[in-house]
Protein backbone atom coordinates (compact mmCIF):
# COMPACT_ATOMS: atom_id res chain seq x y z
CA UNK A 1 0.00 0.00 0.00
CA UNK A 2 1.09 3.54 -1.01
CA UNK A 3 0.88 6.64 1.81
CA UNK A 4 0.17 9.80 -0.41
CA UNK A 5 0.56 13.26 1.15
CA UNK A 6 -0.93 16.58 -0.45
CA UNK A 7 0.62 19.90 -0.06
CA UNK A 8 2.51 21.07 3.00
CA UNK A 9 1.59 20.30 6.36
CA UNK A 10 1.79 23.44 8.06
CA UNK A 11 0.54 22.67 11.69
CA UNK A 12 0.88 19.15 13.65
CA UNK A 13 -2.50 18.15 14.86
CA UNK A 14 -2.82 16.92 19.06
CA UNK A 15 -5.13 14.09 17.41
CA UNK A 16 -3.34 12.44 14.45
CA UNK A 17 -6.49 10.62 13.65
CA UNK A 18 -7.80 14.69 12.22
CA UNK A 19 -5.63 13.22 9.12
CA UNK A 20 -7.64 10.22 8.50
CA UNK A 21 -9.23 11.96 5.60
CA UNK A 22 -9.68 11.29 1.81
CA UNK A 23 -7.32 14.79 0.88
CA UNK A 24 -4.35 12.93 2.43
CA UNK A 25 -5.01 9.30 1.48
CA UNK A 26 -5.74 7.24 -1.67
CA UNK A 27 -9.00 7.85 -2.89
CA UNK A 28 -10.20 3.99 -1.85
CA UNK A 29 -11.52 4.35 1.99
CA UNK A 30 -11.00 1.53 2.79
CA UNK A 31 -7.27 1.36 2.16
CA UNK A 32 -7.14 4.66 4.08
CA UNK A 33 -8.89 2.88 6.84
CA UNK A 34 -6.45 -0.13 6.97
CA UNK A 35 -3.52 2.09 6.80
CA UNK A 36 -4.47 4.67 9.55
CA UNK A 37 -5.16 1.50 11.59
CA UNK A 38 -1.18 0.46 10.99
CA UNK A 39 0.19 3.41 11.55
CA UNK A 40 1.41 4.28 15.30
CA UNK A 41 0.93 7.88 16.59
CA UNK A 42 4.80 8.18 16.99
CA UNK A 43 5.92 6.47 13.00
CA UNK A 44 3.11 9.33 12.09
CA UNK A 45 4.45 12.32 14.41
CA UNK A 46 7.61 11.58 12.42
CA UNK A 47 6.24 11.48 8.98
CA UNK A 48 4.89 15.21 9.39
CA UNK A 49 7.81 16.37 11.37
CA UNK A 50 10.25 15.88 8.16
CA UNK A 51 7.88 17.01 5.06
CA UNK A 52 7.69 20.09 7.50
CA UNK A 53 11.36 20.28 7.65
CA UNK A 54 11.84 19.94 4.10
CA UNK A 55 8.85 21.91 3.00
CA UNK A 56 8.72 24.97 4.95
CA UNK A 57 10.93 28.09 4.73
CA UNK A 58 13.12 29.35 7.69
CA UNK A 59 12.25 32.93 6.55
CA UNK A 60 7.68 31.21 7.98
CA UNK A 61 9.47 28.72 11.01
CA UNK A 62 12.54 30.09 12.64
CA UNK A 63 12.09 27.71 15.53
CA UNK A 64 12.68 24.74 12.67
CA UNK A 65 16.22 26.17 12.03
CA UNK A 66 17.78 24.46 14.54
CA UNK A 67 16.92 21.69 13.01
CA UNK A 68 18.76 22.42 9.90
CA UNK A 69 22.01 23.89 11.11
CA UNK A 70 25.09 21.63 11.17
CA UNK A 71 27.71 22.30 13.69
CA UNK A 72 31.55 21.14 12.79
CA UNK A 73 33.61 19.91 15.64
CA UNK A 74 36.37 22.89 15.08
CA UNK A 75 35.28 26.21 15.70
CA UNK A 76 38.51 27.39 14.20
CA UNK A 77 37.67 29.44 10.69
CA UNK A 78 38.75 27.26 7.47
CA UNK A 79 41.75 29.64 6.37
CA UNK A 80 44.39 28.20 4.32
CA UNK A 81 48.19 28.99 4.81
CA UNK A 82 49.62 31.94 2.91
CA UNK A 83 53.14 31.37 3.78
CA UNK A 84 54.19 31.24 0.66
CA UNK A 85 53.19 34.91 0.15
CA UNK A 86 54.99 36.14 3.02
CA UNK A 87 58.31 38.17 2.34
CA UNK A 88 61.73 37.16 3.68
CA UNK A 89 63.83 39.61 4.97
CA UNK A 90 67.74 39.24 4.09
CA UNK A 91 69.83 39.83 7.17
CA UNK A 92 73.34 42.04 6.34
CA UNK A 93 76.01 39.93 5.01
CA UNK A 94 73.80 37.76 2.72
CA UNK A 95 73.39 38.36 -1.00
CA UNK A 96 71.39 36.72 -3.32
CA UNK A 97 72.38 35.64 -6.77
CA UNK A 98 69.98 34.56 -9.94
CA UNK A 99 71.86 32.28 -12.35
CA UNK A 100 69.98 30.75 -15.86
CA UNK A 101 70.32 26.85 -15.56
CA UNK A 102 70.70 25.43 -18.68
CA UNK A 103 67.79 23.71 -20.32
CA UNK A 104 67.99 19.99 -22.38
CA UNK A 105 65.10 18.63 -24.96
CA UNK A 106 65.20 15.18 -23.00
CA UNK A 107 62.29 13.13 -24.22
CA UNK A 108 60.67 12.50 -20.49
CA UNK A 109 61.75 15.27 -18.55
CA UNK A 110 59.52 17.20 -16.45
CA UNK A 111 57.57 20.39 -17.46
CA UNK A 112 58.32 22.49 -14.43
CA UNK A 113 61.68 21.52 -15.24
CA UNK A 114 63.72 24.16 -12.94
CA UNK A 115 65.17 27.43 -14.82
CA UNK A 116 66.59 30.11 -13.03
CA UNK A 117 68.44 29.25 -9.54
CA UNK A 118 69.83 31.19 -6.27
CA UNK A 119 73.05 31.23 -5.34
CA UNK A 120 72.91 32.60 -1.60
CA UNK A 121 75.98 33.71 -0.42
CA UNK A 122 76.88 34.32 3.54
CA UNK A 123 79.73 34.75 6.07
CA UNK A 124 79.21 30.41 6.82
CA UNK A 125 79.18 30.16 3.03
CA UNK A 126 77.42 29.60 -0.06
CA UNK A 127 74.28 27.41 -0.98
CA UNK A 128 72.15 26.78 -4.07
CA UNK A 129 68.76 26.69 -4.42
CA UNK A 130 67.04 25.52 -7.87
CA UNK A 131 63.41 27.20 -8.17
CA UNK A 132 60.67 25.57 -10.01
CA UNK A 133 59.78 27.56 -13.13
CA UNK A 134 56.22 28.21 -11.98
CA UNK A 135 57.42 29.98 -9.17
CA UNK A 136 58.44 33.86 -9.35
CA UNK A 137 61.02 35.43 -6.74
CA UNK A 138 61.46 39.21 -6.67
CA UNK A 139 64.25 40.67 -4.92
CA UNK A 140 64.06 44.20 -3.21
CA UNK A 141 68.10 45.33 -2.62
CA UNK A 142 66.69 48.67 -1.30
CA UNK A 143 64.97 47.04 1.53
CA UNK A 144 66.33 43.82 1.81
CA UNK A 145 63.68 41.33 1.08
CA UNK A 146 62.39 38.49 -1.73
CA UNK A 147 58.86 37.80 -2.42
CA UNK A 148 57.73 34.61 -4.22
CA UNK A 149 54.57 34.38 -6.33
CA UNK A 150 53.32 31.23 -8.20
CA UNK A 151 51.26 31.66 -12.05
CA UNK A 152 48.32 30.02 -11.01
CA UNK A 153 47.77 29.63 -7.37
CA UNK A 154 44.79 27.54 -8.20
CA UNK A 155 46.94 24.44 -9.15
CA UNK A 156 47.53 22.19 -5.63
CA UNK A 157 50.83 21.50 -7.13
CA UNK A 158 51.91 24.78 -7.69
CA UNK A 159 50.00 25.95 -5.09
CA UNK A 160 52.04 23.48 -2.52
CA UNK A 161 55.31 24.18 -3.80
CA UNK A 162 55.00 27.66 -3.04
CA UNK A 163 55.27 27.47 0.31
CA UNK A 164 58.07 24.98 -0.10
CA UNK A 165 60.41 27.07 -1.71
CA UNK A 166 59.90 29.66 0.62
CA UNK A 167 60.81 27.70 3.59
CA UNK A 168 63.61 26.43 1.50
CA UNK A 169 65.03 29.44 0.39
CA UNK A 170 64.47 31.10 4.27
CA UNK A 171 66.66 27.89 5.58
CA UNK A 172 68.80 28.77 3.32
CA UNK A 173 69.56 32.46 3.87
CA UNK A 174 69.39 31.49 7.90
CA UNK A 175 71.82 28.33 7.19
CA UNK A 176 74.61 30.72 5.63
CA UNK A 177 74.18 34.01 8.48
CA UNK A 178 73.61 31.81 11.42
CA UNK A 179 73.91 28.48 11.00
CA UNK A 180 71.72 24.85 12.11
CA UNK A 181 71.96 23.05 15.38
CA UNK A 182 71.01 19.83 16.06
CA UNK A 183 71.54 18.72 19.91
CA UNK A 184 71.16 15.00 20.50
CA UNK A 185 70.53 13.46 23.65
CA UNK A 186 72.01 9.83 24.81
CA UNK A 187 70.07 8.55 27.90
CA UNK A 188 70.45 5.06 28.74
CA UNK A 189 72.71 3.27 31.21
CA UNK A 190 76.75 3.25 29.68
CA UNK A 191 75.41 5.57 26.79
CA UNK A 192 78.42 7.15 25.23
CA UNK A 193 79.45 8.91 22.22
CA UNK A 194 82.92 10.63 20.47
CA UNK A 195 84.41 11.63 17.78
CA UNK A 196 86.83 9.90 16.06
CA UNK A 197 89.15 10.86 13.30
CA UNK A 198 90.01 7.64 12.14
CA UNK A 199 87.16 4.29 11.90
CA UNK A 200 87.93 0.36 11.59
CA UNK A 201 83.99 -0.34 10.15
CA UNK A 202 83.78 2.03 7.30
CA UNK A 203 85.96 3.70 4.88
CA UNK A 204 86.18 7.65 4.56
CA UNK A 205 84.47 9.28 1.85
CA UNK A 206 86.46 12.38 1.47
CA UNK A 207 90.04 13.66 2.96
CA UNK A 208 90.00 14.62 6.45
CA UNK A 209 86.66 13.06 7.50
CA UNK A 210 85.26 12.35 10.78
CA UNK A 211 83.67 9.51 12.81
CA UNK A 212 80.87 9.61 15.28
CA UNK A 213 81.28 6.65 17.53
CA UNK A 214 78.28 5.61 19.94
CA UNK A 215 78.25 3.03 22.44
CA UNK A 216 74.78 2.32 22.65
CA UNK A 217 74.28 -1.66 23.85
CA UNK A 218 75.60 -3.23 21.01
CA UNK A 219 78.50 -5.72 21.42
CA UNK A 220 80.25 -4.39 18.09
CA UNK A 221 81.36 -0.27 17.67
CA UNK A 222 78.75 2.06 15.43
CA UNK A 223 80.74 4.05 13.65
CA UNK A 224 78.93 6.90 11.27
CA UNK A 225 81.08 9.22 8.53
CA UNK A 226 80.22 12.63 9.21
CA UNK A 227 79.16 14.22 5.93
CA UNK A 228 80.53 17.03 4.44
CA UNK A 229 79.26 20.81 5.41
CA UNK A 230 78.75 19.33 8.79
CA UNK A 231 80.43 19.98 12.24
CA UNK A 232 80.26 17.24 15.18
CA UNK A 233 81.53 17.32 18.44
CA UNK A 234 80.73 15.74 22.10
CA UNK A 235 80.70 18.79 24.88
CA UNK A 236 79.48 15.46 27.09
CA UNK A 237 80.00 12.22 26.83
CA UNK A 238 75.66 11.59 26.16
CA UNK A 239 75.62 15.30 24.05
CA UNK A 240 76.62 15.15 20.32
CA UNK A 241 76.40 18.95 19.03
CA UNK A 242 75.71 19.09 15.07
CA UNK A 243 76.21 22.19 13.06
CA UNK A 244 75.81 23.01 9.54
CA UNK A 245 74.98 25.43 6.77
CA UNK A 246 72.80 23.05 5.28
CA UNK A 247 69.25 22.16 7.14
CA UNK A 248 68.28 18.81 5.39
CA UNK A 249 71.69 17.60 5.51
CA UNK A 250 72.37 18.35 9.29
CA UNK A 251 69.55 16.66 10.09
CA UNK A 252 69.20 13.96 8.25
CA UNK A 253 72.85 12.86 9.95
CA UNK A 254 70.73 12.98 13.55
CA UNK A 255 67.90 11.04 12.12
CA UNK A 256 70.63 8.51 11.35
CA UNK A 257 72.03 8.47 14.27
CA UNK A 258 68.79 8.79 16.03
CA UNK A 259 67.91 5.05 13.79
CA UNK A 260 70.27 3.36 15.91
CA UNK A 261 68.22 3.91 19.11
CA UNK A 262 64.78 5.44 19.31
CA UNK A 263 63.21 6.43 22.32
CA UNK A 264 61.05 3.51 23.93
CA UNK A 265 58.07 4.24 25.90
CA UNK A 266 58.77 1.77 29.08
CA UNK A 267 61.99 2.73 30.02
CA UNK A 268 62.76 6.21 28.73
CA UNK A 269 66.10 5.12 26.55
CA UNK A 270 67.31 5.91 23.55
CA UNK A 271 68.46 8.88 21.37
CA UNK A 272 66.82 11.73 21.76
CA UNK A 273 66.98 14.75 19.27
CA UNK A 274 66.31 18.04 19.93
CA UNK A 275 64.23 18.51 23.33
CA UNK A 276 62.78 15.75 22.12
CA UNK A 277 60.22 13.60 24.87
CA UNK A 278 58.18 10.62 24.99
CA UNK A 279 55.22 9.34 27.00
CA UNK A 280 56.03 6.90 29.50
CA UNK A 281 54.06 3.54 29.62
CA UNK A 282 52.59 1.44 31.95
CA UNK A 283 54.35 -1.27 32.51
CA UNK A 284 53.04 -4.89 31.44
CA UNK A 285 51.96 -6.88 34.51
CA UNK A 286 51.46 -10.71 33.58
Amino acid sequence: MELTVFGSITALPENPSAFHTKSFYNKDTTTSTTMSNLIQQGCFRQLVRSSLMRRTPLSLAPELSRYQQTHSFSTTPRAQSRVGGAAISIPPGVTLKFVDLPQSNVRGQAKDQPKVAIEVNGPLGRLTLSIPSFVDVEHDESIRKATLSVQDSSIAHQRAMWGTTRANLQNYILGVSEGHICILSLVGVGYRASVESTATTVEPEYPGQQFVSLKVGYSHPIELGIPKGVTASTPQPTRILLQGTDKQTVTQFAAEIREWRKPEPYKGKGIFVNGETVRLKAKKIR
